[in-house]
């Protein structure tokens, strides 16, 4: 069955020129409907049928669905409630594939070929469209064995998917727009922008399951639509009325059945449309705000019709974007190194939320998933900052200013950047270590650094510094801090401190180090030249001194004060990209040859002190390479392990590099940071940065038509 899988596999994807190991991988959880923190629906699980659909957090959001092939159910997707095993069987899943923005799946039962595929457009060059959210599933049945066969299919949505738990009361209603026929779920409470915290779902706002008018199509709100179309072949005559009830099993799902008619060799397609609307998305500072695509008040039922409106040209443009990204992810770093960017893709986006300004300005906010929730952290906007860096640096804006504006107030009175915003979706304020109040547990070094570093890269590649113009006065402070404290910090946190402070840190060292020079640099920008001058100098003494306090034998120490060590030095990664040229190559030739004596199965531990190691850390270190087989003998264990780890979640960035098994995270965007590769490669970043601008402002204008 192995071999037969991955033969159907290759025949799907190559009609995209999408490379063969992506032919032969195995995700680690799959991306059904990916679109923000709260609509983030996964299959975990080989077959789509061997388990019902969760939320990225693991509690169930089911959607199921059968096809009747003459007059027989059977499973294309979810477990139906009830006995076990299943009475309805399953169909043979014979294919499935990932690209940046299609998830397909294939299956074969009694004479039919049926493919379903979900398609979100997370197309980076519009960020109204990308702010959509609205997830496509389309079917297509042929007939393969000569023979006409009577197809019917059948999909039903739990409204769970529109609470955080079943105990919460929903309510269920239908409408009807120009071109849709919209069932609707939504809890009875609507308790807008309520809590904040990271295990949790949203319960305010609505789920919306849209079917196309002119697709044959028969729709009912009624408890059980799957066991009545198993029984009979048909829904309900009519919908539940009683209301609100508790999001239990018994309570009423939405649910629609599409009759193919007589299906023979020609396919026979049908498609519906998958969204969740709320009217306020973040809280900043007091603020409610709301979706990016609600900016300009737009009603959901123009949502709706336009995003159905717009169905088959974003579908090509979506099969267009999907290979092209594809052939270069290939191009700059290999068949390996392209199917992890693409498992990354929309997890990532995923992680965070565009709302809008009051000002209609984009504000992006990645949730700190599967740790305390913080909204807009630094340092997971650093390592997630290469994906939108090459791909939609307005994006990197985005997310960065929130942070500055914050720091432009009077409130948070440190010389040194902030951790975060506060607790996702409420970014009232640091909610992390000492918060506003004191030093405690904050990551001074770490997040300044980090800051800086990001803005300059963000000024070379929109060509201008306005936003480091704008914050001066914050960047010059964090810039002395890292001048007086940067070279041999003290006992305070890192981003990789899952084993406890570290005081002395060579790799945090690098990152003040890059820190200045990114200061210097934006300096030079803004024609400060004395201050260029001045950080310039400062930071090539500080690099000098590194080598020499660093150097341990063959390789260089994990702590100033720590012989015997070994660490991962990712942040060398943008003296490379950025240009600073502080180090000898000689710092990254030597870190990499004693590397290539210290990987295990599934990859390159992050420290002598455990045998985990970070996804995208180990992505900027295979970065240093420039060596072909250095690189790939780093990036090739990680991808044995997305095709082997025993935890299906959805694509952790922290796991053990000897048993495979995830330590903790799920779903967070960090793993965006595997775009370093494609981002130290000038003439691809280039092209992918002229194609976010040039077309993301057209289209925007024009909501995205």
């Amino acid at each position: 069955m192995k071999a037969v899988r991955s033969l159907f596999a290759c025949c799907i994807i190559s009609c995209l020129g999408v490379s063969s190991a992506l032919c032969q991988q195995r995700p680690p959880a799959t991306p059904l409907i990916t679109h923000d923190p709260y609509f983030s629906v996964w299959s975990t699980s080989t077959n789509l049928t061997d388990s019902e659909a969760t939320h990225w957090t693991g509690s169930p959001q089911p959607i199921n669905g059968v096809a009747r092939i003459d007059g027989k159910p059977y499973r294309f997707m979810g477990r139906l409630p009830g006995r076990r095993p299943d009475p309805v069987p399953a169909m043979q899943q014979t294919a499935s594939s990932i690209t940046p923005t299609h998830t397909r799946y294939e299956f074969t039962q009694d004479g039919i070929t049926l493919a379903l595929t979900f398609f979100t457009p997370a197309i980076m060059n519009n960020i109204d469209l990308l702010s959509r959210p609205v997830t496509y599933l389309t079917w297509s049945a042929k007939a393969t064995d000569g023979a006409p066969h009577k197809v019917s299919i059948l999909l039903e949505v739990d409204p769970v998917i529109s609470v955080n738990e079943r105990g919460q009361q929903v309510v269920t209603f239908r409408n009807h727009t120009s071109r849709l026929n919209v069932l609707s779920a939504g809890s009875r409470d609507q308790n807008i922008l309520n809590r904040s915290g990271d295990n949790l779902r949203i319960d305010w706002g609505y789920f919306h399951l849209a079917v196309p008018k002119d697709e044959d199509a028969t729709t009912v709100i009624a408890p059980h639509p799957a066991a009545d179309f198993v029984a009979t072949g048909k829904l309900a005559d009519s919908d539940s009325i009683d209301m609100p009830q508790p999001a239990g099993r018994l309570c009423p799902h939405l649910a629609v059945v599409f009759d193919l008619g007589v299906v023979s060799a020609a396919p026979v397609k049908r498609h519906l449309l998958l969204a969740y609307t709320e009217g306020y998305a973040i809280q900043f500072f007091q603020r409610n705000l709301r979706p990016y695509w609600q900016r300009n008040d737009m009603p959901v039922e123009e949502l709706l019709d336009l995003s159905e409106n717009q169905y088959s040209a974003l579908d090509a443009q979506g099969i267009a974007f999907d290979k092209d990204l594809t052939d270069d992810l290939i191009k700059v770093g290999g068949e390996h190194y392209a199917a992890l960017s693409i498992l990354a893709y929309r997890q990532s986006l995923a992680a965070h939320k565009i709302a809008a300004d009051l000002n209609g300005d984009a504000l992006m906010f990645p949730k700190e998933n599967t740790s305390n929730g913080c909204i807009a952290t630094v340092d997971v906007i650093y390592p997630s900052a290469p994906l939108f860096l090459f791909l939609q640096p307005k994006l990197l804006e985005a997310q960065l200013l929130p942070v500055l504006e914050y720091s432009a107030l009077g409130r948070w009175r440190f010389p040194f950047s902030p951790h975060d915003l506060g607790q996702y979706p409420l970014a009232n304020g640091q909610v992390y270590g000492g918060g506003e109040k004191s030093e405690e547990n904050q990551m001074p070094v770490e997040e300044s650094g980090n800051m800086l570093i990001l803005v300059d890269a963000l000024a070379r590649a929109e060509g201008n510094a306005r936003l480091a113009e704008r914050f001066w006065p914050q960047l010059t402070s964090w810039a002395q801090y890292l001048k007086d404290k940067g070279l041999d910090p003290e006992n305070q946190l890192s981003t990789d401190d899952f084993a406890g402070h570290l005081a002395h840190n060579a790799n945090l060292s690098i990152k003040a180090i890059e820190g200045l020079a990114a200061y210097a640099n934006l300096a030079h920008l803004l024609k400060h030249e004395d201050i260029a001058t001045e950080y310039s100098s400062a930071a090539k003494s500080m690099a000098e001194k590194w080598v020499s306090m660093g150097i341990e034998g063959d390789h260089y120490k994990l702590a100033f004060n720590s012989p015997n060590t070994w660490s991962q030095k990712y942040n060398l990664v943008w003296d490379q990209i950025l240009g600073y040229n502080l180090f000898p190559k000689s710092v990254r030739e030597t870190e990499l040859a004693y590397y290539m004596t210290k990987i295990n199965k599934y990859g390159l531990p992050l420290d002598v002190r455990a045998d985990y190691t970070k996804l995208d850390w180990s992505v900027w270190t295979a970065t240093l390479a420039s060596d072909p087989k250095q690189f790939n003998a780093l990036i090739d264990p990680v991808y044995q392990w997305t095709n082997e780890t025993p935890d299906r979640v959805p694509l952790s960035d922290w796991y053990d590099t000897k048993t495979g098994k995830h330590i903790t995270f799920e779903a967070r965007s960090v793993v965006g940071g595997v775009y370093i590769k494609a981002l130290s490669d000038p003439k691809l970043t280039a092209k992918w940065n002229k194609w976010s601008g040039a077309l993301g402002e057209a289209l925007s204008a024009g909501h995205g038509e």
